[in-house]
């Protein structure tokens, strides 16, 4: 029996070499809480992860970890506000895949700050697959069906999502893409109230995220399926995945954590020491898991490559579906 993602993912987070030159780590670093502040608004998903991590690295590191909600402008401030503090190692990002990968090729020009410049990124933390659901707007029980109706309707059904550019409306574009269809894009400001309306059968879908969806699936309002992740996830395991109806496609939401550029690389090192160290504790793993997450542990120099695939990846997908900023 092959292990399983979340067992080899530990794996690689409990063999994870110590940090280079710690030795040369400032004495006493940290001397002060640290900051990390993240793109959107407290309660949802990236809030829970940035809190579990934080109490992780408060233990790893003997200082405070300070969660700060910066929401705004497509994630756009929260960036803003990090890359300008100092470099010390004391302000950190919570960085995901809006922010950090689609929203320089989103804004272009009107982007103040480029994230892949500015930041320096530190470790990967987690992902979470993410989940089409639909409501009484259709009667598709599969995606299979739901991709007929589609079809049939030659761009008139339309699909909910929690913002131009969010994790949820990219999915559902590649999705469509992938699929060879059109329907019409309705974007909310925020996944509840979206969700809301798909419920009530105003929209007839919507991806959203494994922990936005769960209450409403267990109680009826709405019906699950598909996950966009590469495995069915235990939560859901009667729920199949997009890539069994249309090979190759996967999509998670990710986690992880960017330091302004200039921060001194001992203090870089670390912090991934930290947060890698950390990922293989039993209350982090139980933590994450109850937002739907999984641990994804990736140094530095990996998660920049994997900044930098994810980028090339998503500016066609973000050309083709003439998806613009709010």
């Amino acid at each position: 029996m092959l292990p399983s993602r979340r067992s080899l993912l530990l794996a690689i987070a409990a063999a994870a070499p110590a940090a280079p030159a710690l030795g040369q780590v400032p004495a006493g670093w940290p001397d002060r809480p640290l900051r990390l502040v993240l793109p959107y608004t407290p309660g949802g998903g990236t809030d829970a992860v940035a809190r579990a991590l934080g109490a992780r690295l408060n233990a790893a590191l003997g200082q405070p970890v300070v969660v700060e909600n910066r929401p705004g402008a497509g994630g756009n401030l929260a960036t803003e506000l990090v890359a300008g503090a100092r470099p010390d190692g004391l302000t950190l990002l919570m960085g995901n895949q809006g922010p950090i990968t689609v929203n320089p090729t989103l804004f272009g020009r009107n982007l103040k700050v480029n994230p892949q410049t500015a930041l320096d990124p530190v470790a990967m933390v987690a992902e979470t697959p993410l989940v089409l659901v639909a409501g009484p707007g259709t009667q598709a029980g599969t995606l299979a069906a739901l991709i007929e109706e589609a079809r049939a309707k030659k761009g008139q059904m339309t699909y909910a999502s929690p913002g131009n550019g969010a994790a949820g409306h990219l999915a559902m574009a590649l999705l469509l893409q992938q699929a060879g269809l059109e329907a019409t894009h309705v974007p909310f400001r925020g996944a509840a109230p979206g969700l809301t309306d798909v419920a009530a059968g105003h929209i007839p879908m919507m991806i959203s995220t494994l922990p936005s969806v769960a209450g409403l699936v267990a109680g009826g309002a709405l019906r699950a399926l598909a996950v966009t992740g590469d495995r069915r996830v235990a939560s859901m395991p009667e729920v199949p995945t997009v890539a069994e109806t249309l090979p190759g496609y996967r999509v998670t939401a990710w986690y992880g954590i960017l330091v302004p550029n200039g921060t001194p690389e001992p203090i870089r090192a670390r912090m991934e020491e930290a947060i890698l160290g950390s990922l293989g504790t039993p209350d982090l793993v139980v933590s994450l898991e109850r937002e739907g997450a999984v641990p994804y542990p990736m140094p530095g120099e990996e998660f920049r490559r994997f900044i930098a695939a994810e980028s090339a990846r998503w500016a066609p997908v973000i050309r083709a579906a003439g998806i613009t900023a709010d």
